[in-house]
């Protein structure tokens, strides 16, 4: 997905999911760099998988993410404020600030929620009226905005893993297709027969298949060596509580020994062996 989504070749695909997600017509303008330079020593990398501008001069961030990452969404914030922060020119004022939309296709079950969609934006709600804040008539001409969340950034959580593969709208026909990998002869989204040609053509490429199994098979073996890791902690672990205990049962019979009490007693409420106390 990355790879396919990526490509500037294929932005008829990207611009296909985009504009299925978001329910409105996306042209991308261009790609841009997803890997901004460190501008200190302690200051960190702004990763992200693609970073695209479209034709209404917002920033769109797609995360494709594999593995549990249970600061996950700490990264999600992270990496929206970079990417505000580093795409205004310095001394612009704030209305140079550009609207950021996140996406994140995930295949791991992120945060706690029974849907495979979720969708998140900045509301401000009064605490005694309950009315939503708007903008004001002239920051409505300005801006050519109704509402501050369509200034703010906003986020979109795709849970691929929670997906059960039925099909009610165009949106969840590209779910399937990154659940799947592969294309129905009934999908009629946007960018969906694109995607289908280009799936086929990375299907063949014999370099690109066996690249793929290597990563594959690196996961597993990454999987493998923790998991043995983890059985050896929880061993030495075990040993170590066992080897406590007993001598806290040692300390206890020795001190029973010494006030007299008989060996078949000290037996009985320290589970020690006779032999054992006798030792002592």
């Amino acid at each position: 997905m990355k790879k396919m989504l990526r490509h500037k070749a294929n932005f008829d695909i990207l611009e296909g999911f985009l504009s299925e997600l978001l329910s409105e017509n996306i042209k991308i303008r261009q790609l841009l760099d997803s890997e901004s330079n460190k501008e200190t020593e302690n200051d960190k990398h702004n990763r992200v998988d693609i970073l695209v501008e479209n034709s209404q001069n917002e920033l769109v961030i797609i995360e494709v993410q594999n593995t549990q990452e249970y600061d996950y969404f700490h990264r999600i914030l992270y990496g929206t404020s970079k990417a505000i922060t580093e795409h205004i020119k310095q001394g612009e004022p704030y209305a140079g600030v550009k609207k950021i939309i996140s996406v994140t296709i995930a295949y791991f079950d992120l945060g706690q929620g029974k849907d495979y969609v979720y969708h998140g934006t900045t509301v401000f709600k009064g605490i005694h009226k309950g009315d939503i804040l708007a903008l004001a008539d002239r920051q409505k001409e300005l801006y050519l905005k109704e509402k501050p969340n369509q200034i703010f950034p906003e986020y979109w959580l795709i849970k691929v893993s929670k997906f059960n593969n039925r099909i009610n709208n165009k949106l969840d026909e590209w779910i399937y297709f990154l659940k799947n990998g592969e294309v129905r002869e009934d999908f009629t989204a946007k960018g969906m027969s694109e995607a289908k040609e280009k799936l086929v053509e990375m299907k063949i490429d014999e370099k690109d298949r066996k690249a793929y199994q290597y990563y594959l098979k690196r996961l597993h073996d990454i999987a493998s060596e923790n998991y043995n890791k983890k059985v050896d902690m929880d061993k030495e672990l075990e040993m170590a509580v066992t080897q406590g205990e007993i001598k806290g049962k040692m300390e206890i019979a020795r001190s029973m020994k010494a006030d007299g009490l008989a060996v078949a007693i000290i037996s009985k409420y320290t589970g020690l062996t006779i032999e054992a106390i006798e030792a002592l």
